[in-house]
């Protein structure tokens, strides 16, 4: 049997301009690091900051809850109001869990 770790996954959905900010914004809330990768889609939001930009990004993060509530804390205060962006967050079980603040 393995001893596996309960900590949270944070996965953010925003325009492509919007990368380096989030970066930074991880970084302030206490991630020690994150996967970020190319995203596709469709949404109700027809309204971006920049079509130029082009794309999204999809930035996944697994932290302890702190650090997640201070994502959504930023999220809901400088993204969600003027930006398409989407986030969803949900528990996972993780070996090695002191790599994630657990």
């Amino acid at each position: 049997m393995t001893d596996r770790t309960t900590v949270k996954c944070l996965t953010i959905v925003a325009e492509a301009v919007l990368e380096q900010r989030l970066i930074n914004d991880l970084r302030l809330a206490g991630a020690s690091g994150w996967t970020l990768t190319s995203a596709q889609g469709a949404g109700p939001r027809t309204r971006r900051v920049s079509e130029a930009g082009g794309g999204n990004v999809r930035v996944e993060v697994l932290a302890t809850a702190e650090v997640v509530d201070r994502m959504w804390s930023a999220l809901r205060e400088r993204y969600f109001p003027q930006y398409a962006v989407v986030a969803w967050e949900y528990d996972v079980k993780v070996e090695r869990g002191e790599l994630f603040g657990s």
